[in-house]
């Protein structure tokens, strides 16, 4: 009697399929329960990159590495704005605080009901108090989703105040525009 044994080895990596790539992404599981297993990668996958809306249960590795700086140091940059006039928001004796008042919500943001001083002091309170939650990671979703909105604002204002200053090839006085810093807010928060 005669044995034969085959052996088989796994194509190299040039010629493997994706199917049968070595480094299988991670989806999240669906949230309503009842399929254990993980998602297989679909093209749209592919075409938005692995992180891109999903929420990333892979935190080995690179994965981490970009996104607690930036979550904290956004979070941290948001306090100081919420914080203008003072330690604390809503600092509504001060100077800077009523020229907030005059000179952005009253021209700008005259058709949303109520006081203007409250329309300012919710704006100070959702910079700071989100800026807090943002960089803790406490509740950062509905955080980030308040940021998202009043960075949405920020952005409004200013391009109602100025316009678009030539964007994108025009030269500004300044060197920057003056929606780039709080668009790219929004970016980080959306």
């Amino acid at each position: 009697t005669t044995t034969t044994t085959t052996t088989t080895t796994a194509p190299p990596l040039s010629r493997r399929p994706v199917s049968q790539s070595p480094f299988p992404l991670s989806m999240a599981a669906d949230p309503r329960g009842g399929d254990e297993e993980k998602k297989k990668e679909t093209t749209w996958d592919r075409i938005t990159g692995p992180k891109l809306f999903k929420t990333v249960t892979n935190w080995s590795g690179i994965h981490s590495v970009p996104l607690v700086p930036l979550r904290v140091l956004t979070g941290l940059l948001m306090i100081h704005h919420g914080s203008e006039g003072g330690l604390y928001p809503a600092n509504l004796d001060t100077p800077e605080f009523q020229g907030f008042v005059t000179y952005v919500v009253e021209p700008y943001f005259s058709f949303l009901p109520g006081s203007p001083d409250l329309w300012a002091a919710v704006h100070d309170y959702v910079e700071y108090y989100g800026g807090i939650c943002f960089a803790l990671g406490l509740l950062t979703r509905p955080a980030s989703l308040m940021l998202l909105m009043t960075m949405i604002s920020a952005v409004y204002f200013h391009l109602s105040s100025v316009g678009s200053q030539g964007f994108p090839l025009g030269h500004v006085t300044n060197y920057s525009y003056d929606f780039e810093e709080p668009m790219l807010y929004a970016l980080v928060f959306l």
